[in-house]
């Protein structure tokens, strides 16, 4: 993102074909972009920056749809990507970002009060969504999908290997956000401890998975679970909805039940296990609670 371009790259970017109906929240893109303009007209106080900054954070509150969510891709592209996307912590950094901004943190003091109370109404709005996607079982609490239907809000596929499932992943960020909220309302509160309860209930122990080398793969190493008693524990990345059963999905579109099941290059190529809800079980959320937490009823 700081990489010096030639005048070649700037023409490319600058094209029409480069910037019509690409503009997207996936892999970190624009919301990341924002902070680090801000922190440099911060830094240099030159107004070109400050009017790119807030060029870009009229956009991300035009691309929020009514109901709170936000699409992968602005202006919209047909397709999954149209989906309202926590996938990647898209729909998550998005809103990190307008929550610091309608705060007045810094570095985006400088953003006037008519952008900051839009922001704050797009958090709230956002919020709101978050609330209503989080996926029922039995009439219990669990975590989010990935992606969720704009119109109906249900769980909702992506790309082949990426099916309507509970996220062992994604929903990490989606708690965190929620856990950064002051003076949580009981909906918040029955969101959080929903979640932290299903994750418990599906984290898998006594494996690792270790990257073995292989010359014979594309990638040069293969993705082996192995047996490992004192193996910290692990997530699947989805889950299936109702059983809790976690997912392994080539690009036939196909279920397996193990990570060796599917071919060699959605094996190798994509985070079928996550680590990152067990900070969230021991550190993260034990502080929580002690601040605002109560037992889910």
């Amino acid at each position: 993102m700081a990489k010096i371009l030639s005048e070649e790259e700037k023409e490319v970017l600058l094209s029409k074909a480069e910037k019509e109906d690409v503009a997207t929240i996936d892999n970190g893109a624009t919301f990341t972009q924002l902070e680090y303009m801000a922190r440099v007209y911060e830094a240099t106080g030159q107004e070109k920056y400050k009017k790119g900054f807030l060029r870009g954070l009229d956009y991300l509150l035009e691309a929020q749809y009514e109901n709170g969510g936000w699409p992968q891709y602005y202006p919209i592209r047909k397709g999954y990507y149209e989906h309202i996307t926590f996938n990647d912590g898209a729909m998550i950094g998005v809103m990190q970002l307008l929550r610091d901004v309608a705060q007045r943190k810094e570095p985006y003091t400088f953003v006037d009060a008519a952008r900051r109370n839009l922001a704050a109404k797009a958090i709230e709005k956002g919020l709101h969504v978050i609330l209503q996607t989080q996926i029922k079982v039995d009439g219990r609490l669990t975590a989010w999908c990935a992606q969720h239907d704009r119109h109906d809000l249900t769980p909702q596929k992506a790309r082949a290997y990426e099916l309507r499932s509970v996220s062992g992943g994604e929903s990490v960020g989606i708690v965190k956000y929620l856990m950064e909220i002051e003076n949580p309302s009981p909906d918040i509160v029955r969101a959080v401890e929903g979640a932290v309860s299903w994750l418990e209930r599906v984290k898998i122990t006594g494996i690792r998975v270790d990257r073995v080398k292989d010359p014979s793969m594309k990638r040069g190493h293969n993705a082996v679970v192995v047996k490992d008693p004192s193996a910290p524990p692990l997530w699947a990345r989805f889950y299936e909805i109702g059983t809790n059963k976690p997912m392994f999905v080539g690009r036939d579109g196909i279920v397996r039940d193990k990570l060796s099941e599917i071919e060699e290059e959605r094996r190798n190529g994509y985070s079928w296990y996550v680590s990152s809800p067990q900070e969230l079980l021991e550190k993260d959320y034990p502080d929580w609670k002690q601040k605002w937490g109560t037992t889910q009823k």
